[in-house]
Formats: structure tokens, C-alpha cells, sequence
């Protein structure tokens, strides 16, 4: 049986699907409210950025995760590190929301910066509770049992 990590490369991009749909979900909430606070209400648009968030934001999310593993040498387990953890992938998942809009948008003007200070806020709680959801998964051991010899 191979010795797993506690956080494997398989856990971090499975980890980084599930937060991409919860992520994804609240963008496209949020563009939606956002044109149609604007302007005319643009599901397409919502969309749009959705998707594409999703595409870019699941590398970005893996390399994040990585570094944090890797380069930071930890896991982030307390409140404090989950914390610091939430606000460094909010500053970078925030600059990426308002480079994707603007160019879906075609400006870099106030609705590409609403969409992304929105979506600081509802995001900042959403990734911390998925965070302490995903140290409380025990997929160590489901991977024991589906593996063991």
C-alpha cells in the first residue's frame, strides 16, 4: 500500500473542483444581480464569467493550494491560519474576478469592480466554511477503504 500525504495532489484538485461549483455559483449570482442593478439583467453574461472563472480560477485555486502546502510548509488547520489563508486567496481570486469581467465585459469600468468587491464579501465566508468542511473529510481513510489489499 503507497504512503499518502495528508494533503495529496488528488485532494487538491478535488478540493478545488468543489470550491470552483460553490465558487462558480455565487459568481454567476452575483453578475446576475450586479447587470441587473446596471443595466439589463444578462444571465448570458453571468454566464460568460462563470465559466470562465471556473477554467482559470481552478489553476489559479491548485497553485494556491500547492504553494500553501509546499512553499509555506502547512496545512492550514487553526481559525488563524484558515483565516490568513481565506484573505491571501481572496486577493488574489478578487483581482482575477475583476480581470475576467472586465475583459468579458468589455470595461474595466464600475460594474467589473462591483461584480468583484460583491464577490469579496460573499466569498470570504463561503471559501473559510469550505475550508473547515474540507479538514473535517476524512479522505485518508475512504481512500484506505476503497484501496486497502
Amino acid at each position: 500500500m503507497p504512503n499518502y500525504k495528508t494533503s495529496s495532489h488528488i485532494r487538491s484538485i478535488l478540493k478545488g473542483i468543489s470550491w470552483r461549483i460553490v465558487a462558480t455559483t455565487d459568481t454567476i449570482l452575483v453578475v446576475w444581480f450586479i447587470t441587473c442593478f446596471f443595466s439589463d439583467c444578462s444571465l448570458e453574461i453571468a454566464l460568460k464569467i462563470g465559466a470562465s472563472e471556473f477554467l482559470v480560477k481552478l489553476a489559479i485555486y491548485y497553485f494556491h493550494e500547492r504553494v500553501w502546502l509546499n512553499v509555506l510548509k502547512k496545512q492550514a488547520t487553526s481559525t488563524k491560519e484558515i483565516l490568513y489563508k481565506t484573505i491571501s486567496w481572496r486577493v488574489v481570486a478578487t483581482t482575477a474576478t475583476f480581470i475576467i469581467s472586465g475583459i468579458i465585459l468589455d470595461a474595466f469600468d464600475e460594474v467589473a469592480l462591483y461584480i468583484a468587491l460583491m464577490e469579496l464579501f460573499t466569498k470570504f465566508a463561503l471559501y473559510y466554511f469550505h475550508e473547515r468542511l474540507w479538514l473535517k473529510l476524512p479522505l485518508g481513510r475512504i481512500r484506505n477503504f476503497f484501496f486497502k489489499k
